[in-house]
């Protein structure tokens, strides 16, 4: 065999052990287009599962009352930033920068009108959110996320009465005194705890500072560490909590469908919250003066006005603390003295739950009552 047979040889056996190239399908028109409409998830698609249980994704299930209560914490932090640029925390500058903010910056009156409505529409959304949760079974299976949901309940209160505080006018600095003596009146522990809270003996520049700190930093950061806490259990625990199934799967919808709902429901809030704005301004009274703080009607803020009703006519210690506090854990211990079955998730006013159900509405009523008692004054 001469050399160039030999040749020819090693290079036939050489391309008989080469691999043969991979095949690249070709798609018609309508694949391509297939292919281009499933892509890869956003971010928002990625908050909730694949697919969803049909009837639970209604918004009428719902009401998106948590999305909402989310999307006005947002808006919160985004106007409370911008607020910060001009707000000084001291008693001689605080009124007048709050003045400054809604008489003399540009747009300030609308960024102060948003940031106070975002905040009393968020006290709502969230209630809410929580009555929600009760009447329709959504705690059964996810009692460790209730108790998450009680904590952002008080850390919603807190932000909203310690931002109230720092409008520093007559009313406010007249709740601010009121409240703190009722943490002054705690047996035993209370004057420690008064004099941490206020930062000395009386209330004063310290004081202002503190409610400043926790609103802007502590209250704040805590509630989107739990918000983002809670939302994790959510997605965790499956998405929206649904009723069991019978035989058969249950009908499911993409969570597009969902997003697409959240979206015009983000959409319709905003307009609300800025139409909102716009038709009725934020209150701001006369600057406080720690000297004079009788007002000619002195009121707590509305979400607190039925522990003032309860003060008119029970001793402070009882009416002031223990009532509240009582309210707090009776809502809390729900999901675990009155209702511990499973049997109800996802059925509003489900018969294993009425006790709990019961319960929950006349606590509310109760406070309604006095609530509107209060503002009738």
């Amino acid at each position: 065999m001469g050399k160039l047979d030999r040749q020819r040889v090693k290079e036939s056996s050489l391309q008989a052990v080469k691999p043969a190239k991979a095949s690249i399908p070709e798609y018609d028109s309508s694949e391509r287009s297939a292919v281009m409409v499933h892509r890869r998830p956003n971010f928002f698609y990625h908050l909730h599962p694949p697919t969803l249980p049909a009837r639970e994704s209604r918004f009428g299930y719902t009401f998106g009352l948590g999305g909402i209560s989310l999307l006005l914490f947002l808006a919160l932090g985004v106007t409370g930033v911008l607020e910060m640029f001009i707000y000084l925390p001291t008693l001689a500058d605080a009124a007048a920068s709050v003045r400054q903010i809604a008489y003399l910056a540009p747009f300030g009156w609308l960024l102060r009108n948003m940031h106070y409505w975002a905040g009393q529409m968020m006290v709502g959304t969230v209630i809410l959110h929580m009555a929600r949760v009760v009447l329709s079974g959504g705690y059964k299976g996810r009692r460790s996320n209730w108790l998450i949901g009680m904590a952002l309940l008080a850390l919603t209160l807190l932000l909203d009465f310690t931002g109230y505080v720092l409008r520093w006018d007559q009313d406010t600095a007249w709740a601010l005194v009121m409240g703190t003596n009722l943490v002054n009146a705690i047996p035993g522990i209370g004057p420690a705890l008064y004099r941490l809270l206020i930062g000395g003996q009386t209330v004063g520049q310290a004081t202002l500072l503190r409610f400043y700190a926790w609103h802007v930093l502590g209250l704040a950061l805590v509630a989107t560490v739990l918000i983002v806490w809670h939302s994790f259990r959510v997605r965790r625990d499956g998405g929206i909590s649904h009723r069991k199934s019978a035989p058969g799967p249950a009908p499911r919808v993409g969570r597009e469908q969902l997003v697409r709902t959240e979206a015009i429901a983000a959409l319709l809030t905003l307009a609300a919250l800025v139409g909102l704005s716009v038709l009725v301004n934020a209150p701001l009274g006369p600057a406080a003066n720690l000297s004079v703080l009788m007002t000619a009607e002195p009121r707590a803020p509305w979400f607190f006005l039925w522990i003032q009703e309860l003060l008119r006519s029970a001793p402070v210690f009882l009416a002031g603390v223990l009532a509240p506090l009582a309210v707090f854990t009776l809502l809390s211990v729900l999901p675990y003295a009155l209702d511990r079955g499973p049997a109800g998730v996802g059925e509003w006013f489900n018969r294993p739950g009425r006790l709990a159900q019961g319960v929950f509405l006349a606590l509310v009523l109760a406070v309604i009552a006095l609530t509107a008692r209060g503002l009738l004054r």
